[in-house]
């Protein structure tokens, strides 16, 4: 240490060292430092620490040095260290710079970097300054570019104390995207510790918490090489090594105990919450692969640790990885490695599951602990909620044999609750797809299937080496899937091979192109655990035709196959793309001849057969006339109707439809870049008054450019015609869309007819007519109705699924012998409902038409949804639950008047407020009549039971003849 005086004056002393650390790695390491010589800083120095190499490295660094002599220096290290951290250590003691960073042989820097990261540095004072890092995958030929936590580099920053950003602490651990200030390292002796994997956590955790100031800049600065193909593994791609997962859970009891030293709860915290979403996981999913005695000691290391962490950061991870930490804990090897299937297969079912006291658990285990009952518990996954054709199932392979060409296979399917009844009539069939797309797919039928308990067992011998003729070289791997249809309904599983060894084996095959290739398959496990085959040969001929194939394909014809595949490939993609659908439509589509009477329907973008567009459509059927209908689907064309041609949502069919339409029909928009034909007649019914604002009276939408205002408005002037049931949509949604008065059409909107006509009939007869809905959807006789149906939520959470705001269960304890609750979330989010309320709270967000549900519920629950106007109509009492009223008015777009003063209903803000209205409910049938009456005449005034006639009358009378 005492050279640094001796080298380092102030007047020669480099603005950045740049420590290199190489082992082994003498081919890469002259590119790592030409990064560093050929950065936009010039006052930078280079110095390698060679740790011990058994290659040429340290020559290859002496070679460097000498080459540039004031600016690369290069040292050795008498032994190898075992690590990264202690050639590092021996870099800062040679550095002279007044910063040092550090990179590996392997990586590099980007050009920019020590000049980005040092003008920060000495802007803001600050001991760190850290950029983005990028982790380029090597072995991929486009080596796939990934951003290292970007969301922390968003924008500059700089921190008093790591406290401030908890995620920096937990997640950017890496040391090389990072500046530090020399003197900040030598005043704390900061040091990596030695012959330690996962030395830049324990380090960069000291440094962070020693820093009196850290900069973050949005610039990247560094690039990470992955080289997972490589023969030599690093750190991260040996997980499997026990001693790799011993590092890592030392080096985090240290830093542990470092927090523990300040009383660093908060950042405590938010590490453990890292280890059961990311250290933990990346071990878990080696398990499978593993023999039962690697299992035992891995779970001994970990069992110690786990009980140390922070029971609450269980909370903060998704289900399925406090579920695997939890259960490897507690050592439960049965339900852990289904679990690690689900972790590894997002959204597998792997477990039978259990459902108690209204509940679902991933197992039936642990349910007397506390704990376990919290962390095992899925009822808010909606698997209960889930089709069987829905349901992606773990089948495990519970055998493999080979004999003469025949593989003799059974296994294991999940039956989750017992989705698939003793009494089921079962069939499967085994399906041998080459991965490549659009090649040979061969299925064989199963010979035995059959329910026994809680799984479905099935048994299947296949000829492989008779029936299954790949071509050879294109389609070297087979995916094996096994399809299982119940009562008709099919769903389709892939096969967990999870035992290993128990899959091996040697079949014959015959090739299509040449047996030269290849002569045999062998069975393999995909990283993802799932059974495969590839084509391999191992006798000396083929391995002679496998290295000529190697040489072609690298050699000038491979090039030009591969460079004739990947045009084709792209061709394929641009094919299919928005941008060659939308000149297919304009340079092809648009100039074909107009159909006389055809007709597109769509309604909400395609989700569903409903609402306005749906009442024309019948009406038309009703009268009798003479036309082409085609309906747009998104998802899947069930529910809508089948005397009309189905087009998919964007597809070909779709935009060729759309041109040659005499008359489009929707409630929302047709997609936004189609330009309509003159020929064509566009009518708008809209899906719904407003409450909110809309269009151009949004905020967002004034501060938008006037270019993107222009296209805007362009779309909306495709409008020929816009259906309007108040004047109140006149001065809102017509204002607020920049309508001409020659677009409106003030004729109501033809889905309320069906509200408008049950109203008139109850006013006759008196009596309500509850409809076969009721009986579908298992309603008593002797209960009231109620239908919740809430606004479109951004925030709703995974997958668009909505969180009830209300506890449903107590509503369903308090009220479940006087109402039956319908919920209906908005077409954009989803609900799922826990298993204790079945048959007092129902969800029917699936059923395409909510007019039906109207006329069945006795009231509504709402809180700004559209739906108000329309249910107002039915004069039926209305609660309105506007638990987010302020925020919802005053952050998001704003109202055109307070629902509070105009609601013809209780306004109520909280649980308590609302289950008081619903005790009151009855009182509120007169007490609200009056304000329900002045609602329908403000904002239903047009609605007269006779729109959907209407608009047919206007539009299509003159097809009646034909």
């Amino acid at each position: 240490m005492g050279a640094i005086a001796e080298r380092g004056t102030p007047q020669a002393r480099p603005d950045v060292s740049v420590v290199v650390i190489v082992y082994n790695d003498a081919e890469r390491l002259p590119t790592a430092v030409r990064s560093v010589l050929d950065q936009t800083l010039h006052g930078v120095e280079v110095v390698i620490v060679d740790d011990c190499s058994t290659d040429d490295s340290y020559g290859t660094a002496q070679r460097l040095a000498a080459e540039h002599p004031e600016r690369v220096r290069a040292y050795q290290l008498p032994e190898n260290s075992g690590a990264g951290g202690e050639p590092r250590n021996v870099g800062i003691g040679y550095t002279v710079g007044r910063h040092v960073m550090f990179l590996d042989s392997d990586d590099v820097l980007e050009r920019n970097a020590c000049r980005n990261l040092l003008e920060a540095a000495e802007r803001d004072g600050s001991d760190i300054v850290s950029g983005l890092c990028v982790r380029l995958s090597m072995d991929t030929r486009n080596k796939k570019r990934d951003q290292w936590y970007p969301w922390l580099y968003a924008t500059t920053r700089t921190l008093e104390s790591v406290t401030e950003l908890p995620d920096l602490f937990v997640w950017d651990t890496l040391s090389t995207n990072k500046l530090y200030r020399r003197d900040f390292l030598v005043e704390n002796a900061l040091r990596f510790p030695k012959g330690m994997f996962y030395e830049d956590l324990m380090f960069i955790a000291e440094a962070y918490l020693a820093a009196g100031r850290i900069t973050l800049v949005p610039n990247q600065v560094y690039y990470w090489h992955v080289h997972e193909r490589a023969a030599a593994k690093s750190v991260t791609n040996r997980r499997h090594e026990m001693t790799n997962f011993e590092h890592r859970l030392e080096i985090h009891r240290r830093i542990d105990a470092l927090l523990a030293e300040r009383g660093l709860d908060e950042l405590r915290l938010a590490k453990d919450v890292k280890f059961l979403k990311h250290d933990l996981v990346l071990h878990l999913r080696d398990l499978p692969f593993r023999d039962a005695s690697y299992r035992q000691e891995f779970a001994a290391l970990a069992r110690d640790y786990l009980a140390g962490l922070d029971r609450a950061a269980y909370d903060e991870v998704q289900p399925i990885q406090a579920i695997c930490a939890y259960l490897l804990e507690r050592g439960d090897w049965e339900n852990l490695l289904p679990a690690v299937d689900t972790l590894t297969n997002r959204d597998k079912i792997s477990s039978p599951l259990a459902e108690r006291d209204g509940h679902v658990y991933w197992c039936a285990e642990h349910l007397d602990d506390p704990l376990g009952r919290r962390v095992l518990d899925v009822t808010a996954l909606g698997y209960h909620s889930k089709r069987f054709d829905q349901m992606f199932l773990r089948n495990v392979l519970t055998r493999y044999e080979e004999s003469a060409g025949t593989v003799r296979m059974a296994g294991r399917v999940a039956n989750p609750l017992g989705v698939v009844g003793p009494d089921a009539v079962l069939t499967a069939e085994l399906e041998f797809s080459a991965r490549r797309r659009s090649l040979q797919t061969f299925r064989f039928p199963v010979s035995a299937v059959r329910y026994e308990g809680d799984v479905i067992v099935w048994e299947a011998s296949v000829d492989l080496a008779r029936r299954l003729r790949p071509l050879g070289v294109v389609d070297a791997v087979w995916d094996v899937r096994l399809h299982l249809t119940a009562d008709g309904v099919r769903t389709r599983t892939r096969i967990t091979a999870c035992d290993p060894g128990l899959a091996e084996g040697r079949l014959p095959v015959r090739p299509r192109l040449t047996r030269l290739v290849a002569d045999h398959m062998e069975p393999e496990v995909s990283q993802r655990g799932h059974l495969a085959f590839r084509l391999v040969t191992r006798d000396a001929a083929g391995d002679r035709i496998q290295e000529l194939l190697a040489r072609g394909t690298h050699g000038a014809p491979g090039r030009l196959a591969k460079s004739g595949f990947r045009r084709a490939k792209k061709l394929r993609k641009d094919l299919t793309s928005g941008q060659s659908k939308l000149r297919v439509y304009d340079e092809v589509f648009s100039r074909l001849p107009v159909k006389k009477g055809t007709v597109v329907f769509e309604s909400h973008l395609g989700k569903q057969y409903s609402d306005s567009p749906r009442a024309i459509y019948e009406e038309m059927r009703r009268q009798g006339l003479a036309f082409d209908a085609v309906w747009s689907y998104a998802g899947s064309p069930e529910g809508f109707p089948r005397d009309a041609t189905l087009v998919r949502r964007w597809s070909l069919p779709y935009l060729r439809a759309l041109a040659q339409a005499e008359f489009w029909v929707d409630n929302q928009s047709y997609p936004l870049k189609l330009t309509k034909r003159p020929e064509t007649t566009y009518i708008q019914t809209w899906h719904g008054s407003a409450l909110k604002r809309m269009g151009f009276d949004e905020p967002a939408w004034k501060l938008r450019g006037k270019a993107r205002q222009d296209e805007q408005q362009r779309v909306l002037d495709r409008f020929d015609r816009f259906l309007i049931r108040s004047e109140h949509d006149v001065r809102t949604l017509a204002k607020a869309l920049r309508l001409k008065e020659k677009v409106l059409l003030r004729v109501g909107y033809p889905r309320n007819d069906a509200l408008v006509r049950a109203k008139r009939a109850e006013d006759a007869s008196g009596v309500r007519e509850r409809g076969p809905l009721a009986a579908e959807l298992g309603v008593p006789e002797n209960k009231q109705v109620l239908l919740y149906a809430p606004t479109f939520r951004r925030h709703g959470g995974r997958h668009g699924r909505f969180e009830l705001p209300f506890d449903v269960e107590r509503f369903a304890e308090e009220f479940g012998d006087r109402y039956v609750l319908l919920v209906r979330s908005h077409y954009l989010n989803h609900v799922v409902l826990p298993p204790s309320v079945r048959g007092r709270v129902i969800d029917v967000s699936a059923h395409h038409d909510v007019t039906p549900l109207y006329e069945l519920a006795d009231a509504m629950i709402t809180d700004y949804s559209s739906v108000m106007f329309d249910y107002a109509l039915l004069d039926r009492p209305m609660l309105f639950f506007a638990y987010d009223y302020e925020g919802y008015v005053n952050e998001g777009r704003g109202t055109y008047f307070d629902l509070r003063e105009r609601a013809p209903g209780p306004v109520v803000e909280t649980e308590e407020e609302l289950f008081g209205a619903l005790k009151a409910l009855d009182e509120q049938v007169l007490e609200h009549a009056a304000a329900r009456a002045r609602f329908v005449a403000e904002f239903g005034e047009y609605d007269r039971g006779d729109a959907a006639k209407s608009v047919v009358d206007q539009f299509f009378s003159h097809w009646s003849g034909k």
